[in-house]
């Protein structure tokens, strides 16, 4: 993938080493970093197009960083972790991070993660507009925006893609696996626990939803809906 910036974020340095080089074999354009704080430097200097983020790091680590860079920006993240532990995972998404990997993993799984993340980022023509408004609430998927309330809400790519993909059908009820498939891709490789996530971030953001006419509701035992009354 010509001119696309992979900030790489790992103290080991046998990691980096490896890591890099398969990157650069696949086209990427790679910037290291071995500690939180330098990595989060790079990151305001000069934008990666994606950032890999272990999370055991000196200075700062892993979830300090994710939360810093989501505070102006939703580039893709993948979080690298040695923990297979379900806590690392959710928290890793709930700060934000759009996959994790966990250590040792295979070079070939890792560049088919980044590839299906960017894809997955890449946005829409902006010829193509396509916005659906709702009382209180505005999201156009062709900008990658929200609008609540009269306000611009910052909102990373996969919960403004889960909303869009909801309230494009409201009424209709989504299993776990449904949501998975048509948000994430066939090629996602986490479990349906990223959905739940993902929706208690929306409803966090979404705390007046109720009262404008509309919500994001579960139905027990099959999955969400966006229920508009």
């Amino acid at each position: 993938m010509l001119n696309t910036k992979i900030l790489l974020v790992d103290d080991d340095p046998n990691i980096r080493q490896l890591v890099n080089l398969y990157l650069v074999k696949e086209g990427f354009e790679v910037a290291m970093a071995d500690r939180g704080d330098d990595a989060l430097a790079q990151f305001r200097a000069s934008p990666p197009n994606l950032i890999l983020l272990d999370i055991m790091l000196p200075g700062m680590d892993g979830w300090q960083v994710c939360r810093e860079v989501r505070k102006s920006s939703n580039v893709p993240i993948i979080m690298l972790t040695a923990k297979d532990e379900t806590f690392d995972k959710v928290l890793g998404l709930e700060l934000g991070a759009d996959d994790y990997i966990s250590k040792p993993f295979d070079m070939k799984e890792l560049v088919a993660r980044i590839k299906a993340v960017l894809r997955r980022y890449q946005q829409p023509d902006s010829r193509d507009e396509k916005e659906l408004t709702f009382p209180g609430l505005t999201i156009n998927i062709s900008q990658y925006a929200v609008s609540y309330l009269g306000k611009e809400l910052e909102m990373p790519p996969k919960e403004l893609e889960l909303l869009y993909f909801l309230a494009s059908h409201p009424n209709r009820v989504f299993t776990r696996e449904q949501l998975l498939e048509q948000v994430w891709g066939y090629d996602y490789y986490g479990d349906s626990r990223t959905v739940d996530v993902h929706v208690k971030r929306l409803r966090e953001k979404l705390t007046e939803g109720e009262r404008q006419g509309w919500q994001i509701k579960t139905v027990w035992g099959v999955g969400y809906k966006f229920e508009v009354k």
